[in-house]
């Protein structure tokens, strides 16, 4: 994987340098247009607008979708500039241009943001490759990875190797809702080898309520961008049990032992310093206070488990997706397959509660199993 990724950081980084002659501006698309989805595009749009380096429009790809009103989604974005459905109320900027052609939308950027629920990430590659710019440069704001026979992949790497093109991450303490009205908040970038790069995401996504850090350490961000959601849904059946505050912090701090050791596990090049970051413990805390995951877990918890994920993510998030119970999957997938779920009590727990082989309840009594990791 380091081999790969060197080679499309190489790649990138010569195309980069013809990119920085006078009068070269930076073309955005944002793939992608769920509630992050929007929200990304907002804040790269007032940027595009403010910084010569970059050409002001900015490509938001939508999935296209047909609403109540008979209106095509992507028209009433362009109508009203904002995303009625997952969005309502919030101004995108008028550089912003909805398009549900992806190819189309794709056409002419060399700055490619990657923002979709990660289950589609696999098609949305293999649509585009061929599509992107040899010099293009990704970022993913995607939580999620990949899980193949040969092992995990996280998404940053699929799309590197799907589209041999360089990719970082963003990922950080960022309920969509709250940076859409512009409260303050902030953000990490992970990136490999090239700081410059990391330096031109930073600037492209930075106002003056939304902080962006960068780290060299795109394992150790993505996977706390993906990890933390596991712990929400732990977070969120305690919440639906009435444990309280202090099993909740017992469950939050158990969750973030085992997001370390899942992270060393997989790349024994991530830093501890990574989960003190905003895309460490900060994203942990707001996603089990706040999160879509958290809410649908407390409420699969309230009703006994006796209904499904899927169902209660159709009635309570209006089209978003949940992640979490995805994730955990391929989390216990990985362990099971290395023989090493008896590691990682609240990862598996969590996972067969999801499935139905335990009750909700359940999520405590893990605790009682002798504690293999150091406090």
């Amino acid at each position: 994987m380091g081999e790969n990724a060197t080679t499309h950081h190489t790649n990138s980084a010569n195309n980069g340098a013809n990119d920085n002659q006078i009068g070269f501006k930076s073309r955005v698309s944002v793939i992608g247009s769920g509630r992050w989805g929007s929200v990304a595009a907002k804040l790269v749009a007032f940027n595009t607008l403010n910084l010569s380096s970059f050409h002001d429009e900015v490509k938001m790809w939508v999935f296209e979708e047909t609403l109540q009103s008979g209106e095509k989604l992507t028209d009433a974005i362009n109508r009203t500039n904002e995303n009625v459905k997952y969005l309502p109320g919030i101004k995108l900027g008028k550089n912003v241009i909805a398009d549900p052609d992806l190819d189309n939308a794709v056409k002419d950027a060399n700055m490619l943001v990657f923002v979709t629920p990660h289950q589609f990430i696999d098609n949305i590659c293999k649509s585009l490759v061929g599509k992107v710019r040899s010099d293009a440069e990704a970022i993913s704001l995607i939580k999620g990875m990949e899980v193949k026979i040969e092992g995990p992949c996280l998404i940053s790497t699929y799309i590197s190797e799907q589209l041999g093109i360089n990719c970082s991450v963003l990922m950080g303490a960022n309920l969509a809702n709250e940076i859409a009205e512009e409260k303050f908040s902030e953000a990490t970038v992970g990136y490999r080898n090239n700081r410059e790069i990391a330096e031109q995401w930073v600037q492209l996504f930075t106002t003056p309520y939304f902080m962006v850090t960068p780290v060299q350490d795109v394992e150790g961000v993505e996977l706390c961008g993906t990890l933390k959601n596991v712990v929400a849904i732990a977070a969120g059946f305690v919440d639906g049990l009435d444990m309280g505050n202090n099993t909740k912090a017992a469950i939050i701090r158990f969750g973030l032992r085992e997001m370390r050791e899942f992270c060393k596990l997989l790349f024994s090049s991530v830093k501890d310093d990574t989960f003190f970051e905003s895309c460490g413990v900060a994203d942990v805390i707001t996603t089990c206070f706040g999160g879509r995951n958290r809410k649908v877990a407390e409420a699969f918890a309230r009703n006994g488990g006796k209904r499904s994920f899927d169902e209660l993510e159709a009635e309570m998030l209006q089209g978003q997706k949940l992640q979490g119970v995805t994730t955990v999957r391929e989390v216990y997938e990985v362990l099971r397959h290395r023989g090493l779920l008896e590691l990682f009590p609240l990862f598996a727990t969590v996972h067969e509660i999801c499935s139905g082989c335990l009750p909700p309840s359940a999520i405590v009594i893990y605790s009682e199993k002798k504690n293999i990791f150091p406090v």
